[in-house]
C-alpha cells in the first residue's frame, strides 16, 4: 500500500497515519510538482492557494464562533460554505472530516501545511489542550493582522524606487535603440570630431543594437540562475542574511525580524508553551532562515544548560535593548510582558524607518535621474551645440 499524505512534518504524518490505523514503513517527502503547484487556469479563477487575507477572516470568525459556543465541528463546516477559496473550502471539508472521524483540530490543521503555517498549528494545539480556542485564534488573528500590516508598510514604502528604477531601465533601452542611432546618421554627416561621452554612448548603442538578443538571453538566464539559487536552502540562507544588512531597507528589514521574533515568542510563552517548543516554532515563524537558524541555536544553547540571555547573547542577533529585556524577563519570569514591549517596540520603529525611508530616496533617485540627463546632456547636446556654433562662424 502506498500513497500521498499532507503534513507538516515526518512526525505528524506519522502520527496522523498511526491514528487512521496505517502503520507506515517508509516515509518519503515529495516535492512540490504539478498536483501542488496548481491547475492552470483553474487555479487563475479562484483555485490559488488561500491569501493572508483569507487566512485572518477564516480565524476571525472562527474565534466569533467559539466565542459565542459553537462546537468546532458545526463552525468549520459552517465557513467552508461561506469560504470564497476553493482549497481553503476543500481544506476545510477535510479538516471536518478528519474532526468526524476523531481527529483533533491540529492534528487536522496540520495535513495542511501549505494553509496553516507551524506557529498556527502550535497555538490551535495549546488552544486545545488549554480549552481555550477563542484566546488561541485571537492571538493567531492579532499575530497575522500586525504581520501583514508591516509587510504592506515596507512594500509601499519600496513601491516608488521600484517604479523609478523600472522607468530608467526602459528608458535606456529606448534611448539606445531608437534615440541615439538617429543622432549617430546626424554627427556622421557634419565630420567634426566628437568628444569622448558622445563616442561612448555611440558605441553602447551599436553594441545593444548588435547584441540584443544575447543580451536579452543572458539577463533572462541570470534572473533565472539568481532564482533559482535562492530557492535552493542554501542560496536562501545567503540572501536571508545578505538582506538584513541592505542599505536603506537592511535595517527596517532586520527590525522587522526583531519584532516578529519577540512577538512570537511572547505568543508561545504566554499560552503556555514549553521554552524549546516556543523557539522551536519561532524559528519558522520569523520567515528569515538565517534568523531562524540562529534562534535554534539559541534553543541548542538552553538544551545545553544555558541560560536564556547568555544563549540569546550568544547568537550575536539581538541588540543591547533586546538583551535587557530578555534578561528581565528571565529573572522576573515576565518574559511574555518583555517581548511584548520589545515587539511593540520594534513595530513603532519600523514604521518610523518607513516613513524616513520615503524621504531618504526620493534624493536618490532623483540623483539617478540627474545623471542619465547628464549624460545625454554631455554626449548628445553639447556636440549639437558645438555644431550649432561652429555653424555661425
Amino acid at each position: 500500500m502506498s500513497g500521498t499524505f499532507n503534513a507538516i512534518n515526518e512526525s505528524v504524518a506519522v502520527q496522523s497515519l498511526r491514528e487512521r490505523g496505517v502503520i507506515p514503513t517508509k516515509l518519503t517527502p515529495q516535492t512540490m510538482g504539478a498536483s501542488a503547484s496548481g491547475g492552470g487556469l483553474g487555479e487563475i479563477l479562484g483555485g490559488g492557494w488561500p491569501t493572508t487575507e483569507d487566512i485572518l477572516l477564516f480565524t476571525r470568525q472562527l474565534q466569533s464562533l467559539a466565542r459565542a459556543g459553537i462546537p468546532i465541528l458545526r463552525a468549520i463546516h459552517g465557513l467552508r460554505e461561506s469560504a470564497s477559496n476553493k482549497r481553503l473550502a476543500d481544506a476545510l471539508g477535510d479538516i471536518t472530516q478528519e474532526l468526524e472521524s476523531g481527529q483533533s483540530l491540529q492534528a487536522a490543521m496540520a495535513q495542511h501545511p501549505r494553509i496553516f503555517p507551524e506557529i498556527y498549528i502550535k497555538m490551535v494545539t495549546i488552544g486545545e489542550e488549554t480549552g481555550n480556542l477563542e484566546g488561541a485564534f485571537g492571538q493567531i488573528f492579532h499575530y497575522m493582522e500586525t504581520e501583514r500590516e508591516t509587510a504592506k508598510k515596507i512594500k509601499s514604502a519600496l513601491r516608488y524606487p521600484a517604479f523609478v528604477l523600472t522607468f530608467k531601465a526602459v528608458a535606456l533601452v529606448i534611448i539606445n535603440l531608437f534615440v541615439i542611432p538617429a543622432f549617430e546618421e546626424f554627427f556622421k554627416k557634419s565630420g567634426m570630431e566628437l568628444p569622448i561621452t558622445t563616442r561612448i554612448l555611440l558605441a553602447s548603442s551599436r553594441f545593444v543594437q548588435d547584441f540584443w538578443p544575447l543580451l536579452l538571453l543572458g539577463t533572462a538566464g541570470s534572473i533565472g540562475g539568481v532564482i533559482y539559487f535562492l530557492r535552493t536552502p542554501k542560496g536562501r540562507l545567503w540572501w536571508d542574511k545578505t538582506k538584513l544588512r541592505l542599505p536603506l531597507v537592511g535595517a527596517i528589514i532586520n527590525r522587522a525580524t526583531i519584532s516578529r521574533f519577540a512577538r512570537s515568542f511572547a505568543m508561545g510563552i504566554r499560552s503556555g508553551l514549553p521554552l524549546q517548543e516556543t523557539l522551536k516554532s519561532v524559528a519558522g515563524a520569523v520567515d528569515n532562515a538565517y534568523v531562524g537558524e540562529r534562534i535554534h541555536e539559541m534553543r541548542r544553547g538552553i538544551e545545553r544548560g544555558e541560560s536564556v540571555p547568555q544563549a540569546a547573547f550568544n547568537t550575536g542577533l539581538f541588540t543591547p535593548l533586546v538583551m535587557q529585556m530578555i534578561a528581565v524577563g528571565d529573572e522576573t519570569g515576565q518574559m511574555d510582558e518583555m517581548m511584548t514591549e520589545v515587539s511593540e517596540y520594534y513595530e513603532r520603529e519600523v514604521e518610523y524607518d518607513i516613513k524616513a525611508l520615503s524621504s531618504a530616496i526620493e534624493p536618490i533617485m532623483l540623483l539617478f535621474i540627474g545623471m542619465l540627463v547628464t549624460l545625454l546632456a554631455l554626449g548628445i547636446f553639447v556636440p549639437m551645440w558645438d555644431m550649432g556654433q561652429g555653424a555661425k562662424h
